[in-house]
């Protein structure tokens, strides 16, 4: 695959009135709980939700440096975006670690024209199955879709929706129209942060599926294998924080430069030359840097690994010391940034607690997305690395191979052989 990508300078203008057409509405889409669709749209539009598709299918073909960099700063224009196309983009990363090239070409393509792909893959906590299954169509060419998932983040922007779903035998992944007859989204997310991101109900009734649209079969239950995926989909967590850390200063910086008085001070008329204020937004702008730093280191080490996998000397190894790195940024920049959102209030009275201004909204999506995964269980892996050099558990794998449901092998349930990716916890079975 091609590998050379445009100079970051070069990527930085192309999007600069992108971000801030996304930023200027952040404000107006949060009080109204309005979802981002021209936001999304303007993503579609100028590529960016193409930029890691390689050049031969028709995409930019950005570097993972490259990509962490500008999906932070799309992270600091607006946080539910980076959220949004989060399943989109781990789906490009499968398909550049697993797919064929008659797969790429045929998903990768559609996603460089400007569609997108979001996930109804999650249960309800509490769910012990697969709650979508998969039965036969009378048309041997299709099959139906039955069942209903939540937390399907990115599903009401997109063009197809990655299902996990499960048949008499086995769990599939199946690429479905959104808007395919018996296909229903709503929008009834019902956490504090994170507002637009959409990530409630899909339902599917009797949902007719053409059988090549069946991308995988796999098992829960299966060991980890090599891949990037895990360290790939919390490092979007990461940048997506590293953005929020980065607004937070800039609100902080333009709340302080905007007023003429200090607040509890007698007498202090310019909070920009008042010494304590200055040690605030100093302490915002260091919590920015370390996080932006890590999100870097992070996605530097998966750069290496990426690179090596497609040199074909990656090792078992290697793969764990991705993880590894992820998860030890991940203990840094969730404290840092949550920080930086709390601290931000310190350089105002109470007019910095302002509806209008929604400078709360900092902290609840930080706090939303520091949710997703399990960040104590994560420690506790890193701990356990160290100690007894022992590799994190994951068994949210894939098993991807030419998934030809239209076969005999398909009516009896047989699982496909071919390479295995770990999916994300977000993906788990049992909540996000």
């Amino acid at each position: 695959m091609t590998t050379s990508a445009p100079a970051d300078a070069a990527l930085y203008a192309r999007f600069a009135e992108i971000f801030e057409h996304i930023g200027n509405g952040t404000i107006e889409r949060e009080q109204g709980r309005e979802l981002a669709r021209d936001a999304v749209q303007s993503l579609k539009d100028s590529g960016f939700t193409a930029l890691r598709v390689p050049r031969e299918y028709g995409g930019s073909g950005v570097s993972l440096p490259q990509y962490f960099r500008l999906l932070t700063r799309l992270g600091e224009a607006d946080s539910n975006l980076p959220q949004i196309i989060r399943a989109h983009s781990g789906f490009i990363e499968q398909q550049l670690e697993t797919g064929d090239d008659a797969t790429r070409e045929r998903w990768l393509g559609r996603i460089a024209k400007g569609e997108t792909i979001g996930a109804a893959t999650s249960e309800r906590t509490g769910s012990t199955h697969n709650s979508v299954t998969v039965t036969p169509d009378a048309d041997p060419g299709f099959v139906l879709l039955n069942g209903e998932k939540y937390y399907s983040t990115g599903t009401l922007y997109s063009e197809w929706i990655n299902v996990a779903a499960h048949d008499a035998q086995t769990d599939l992944h199946v690429l479905v129209r959104s808007d395919a007859p018996g296909v229903a989204r709503t929008d009834d997310w019902d956490g504090f942060g994170q507002r637009l991101t959409a990530s409630g109900t899909t339902r599917f009734d009797n949902v007719r599926v053409p059988v090549d649209q069946i991308l995988s079969r796999y098992k829960a239950s299966e060991p980890r294998r090599n891949s990037l995926l895990t360290a790939f989909y919390q490092t979007v967590h990461l940048a997506t924080l590293a953005g929020i850390a980065r607004a937070v200063l800039r609100d902080g910086v333009a709340f302080v430069q905007g007023r003429t008085r200090t607040f509890g001070v007698a007498g202090q008329s310019s909070p920009r030359d008042n010494p304590l204020v200055h040690r605030v937004v100093g302490r915002l702008a260091s919590l920015a840097y370390s996080a932006e730093a890590l999100v870097e280191s992070v996605a530097a080490a998966l750069d290496r690994v990426h690179r090596a996998r497609n040199a074909g000397v990656a090792t078992t190894a290697d793969y764990i010391a991705v993880d590894i790195q992820a998860y030890q940024a991940q203990q840094i920049v969730l404290e840092q940034v949550l920080e930086a959102a709390t601290l931000l209030f310190e350089v105002g009275g109470a007019s910095a607690t302002s509806e209008p201004r929604r400078l709360d909204r900092h902290w609840r999506n930080a706090r939303v997305i520091a949710s997703h995964n399990p960040a104590i269980q994560r420690e506790a892996a890193v701990g356990n690395y160290h100690l007894n050099g022992a590799a994190p558990e994951e068994r949210f794998s894939l098993s991807h191979g030419a998934a030809d449901a239209a076969t005999p092998a398909f009516k009896q349930g047989a699982v496909d052989g071919g390479k295995s990716v770990v999916q994300d916890d977000a993906f788990a079975k049992t909540g996000r």
